[in-house]
């Protein structure tokens, strides 16, 4: 894969669509490219209709990816619903360095709570945050912002988040 840093993504060609969708990359080692999606439309439900062993048209190693050189001793790395899936290859990337790395994942729901486990797996601190309190810290994924001692942080998420995780940090 062409893919060399951890936060790139791909435009997949999907079958009978004329414009690629952009998916953020989850993880790569090799060959191997994991992405999560959510399906959201016509181009992603036939995505999630695809078989082993079916071959995908895929422009990869777009986007520059996360710079790791600031992460400092304590990164935090916050996501918010699809913003998830391209922090879990950064957080294995800085905790392979020897960084201690805390997660937060923001969601509105619990219903919609993916991948705590596995960030939890690594070895991450995980807080999760859900808008309507079901699960977590009650707020949004900047609400544990406050109560952290943090070296820097790295973001992905939609973009009224990215404007909160802006003005908290300002």
């Amino acid at each position: 894969s062409a893919i060399t840093a951890p936060g790139q993504f791909v435009n997949i060609q999907i079958t009978g669509k004329f414009l690629r969708r952009p998916i953020s990359v989850c993880d790569y080692d090799g060959d191997t490219l994991t992405i999560v999606y959510k399906v959201v439309g016509k181009g992603t439900e036939i995505l999630s209709r695809m078989v082993p062993e079916e071959k995908l048209d895929i422009l990869t190693g777009l986007g520059n990816g996360y710079d790791l050189a600031p992460a400092g001793n304590s990164p935090v790395l916050l996501g918010g619903g699809v913003g998830v899936p391209p922090l879990y290859h950064l957080a294995k990337r800085l905790l392979a360095m020897g960084k201690q790395v805390t997660v937060i994942l923001g969601f509105n729901t619990q219903s919609e709570v993916f991948y705590e486990a596995e960030f939890r797996a690594l070895g991450c601190r995980v807080i999760v945050a859900t808008a309507d309190g079901s699960y977590g810290v009650k707020g949004f994924a900047t609400t544990p912002l406050n109560d952290l001692n943090y070296s820097y942080f790295y973001t992905c998420g939609p973009e009224p988040m990215l404007k909160a995780v802006y003005d908290a940090c300002k």
